[in-house]
């Protein structure tokens, strides 16, 4: 018996129209371009979903730096210190404090260089 394969081509083909809606023309109307531009922004979203990691760490860092230059020491002389001292912030909440509560930043570096 004949085996018709219209509806299945269709349901695959709808399903990667979807995955390309906002894409530039060719990459939406052509199939098999279509198919190939997938394939590279979900190769793309994940490496920028690492990279968004490496990106943030860089920006708590800066943050951080510049509050402890303003308390009058530096970023790796406070990390060490912080270590030292048994103090357990990670990076993402020290910099939340010094954007946010400077005074209670300041404190954090105070403790630290006891």
């Amino acid at each position: 018996m004949r085996v018709k394969r219209g509806v299945t081509t269709r349901a695959k083909h709808n399903k990667i129209r979807k995955a390309t809606k906002g894409f530039s023309h060719p990459n939406r109307v052509s199939i098999k371009r279509g198919k190939q531009a997938v394939t590279k922004s979900l190769q793309f979203a994940t490496r920028d979903r690492r990279n968004k990691k490496r990106t943030f760490r860089q920006l708590w860092n800066a943050r951080i730096n510049a509050a402890a230059r303003i308390n009058g020491t530096t970023y790796s002389v406070l990390i060490a210190n912080l270590k030292k001292a048994g103090i357990n912030l990670d990076r993402k909440v020290l910099s939340e404090l010094a954007v946010n509560e400077p005074a209670a930043f300041t404190a954090v570096v105070k403790a630290a260089s006891k």
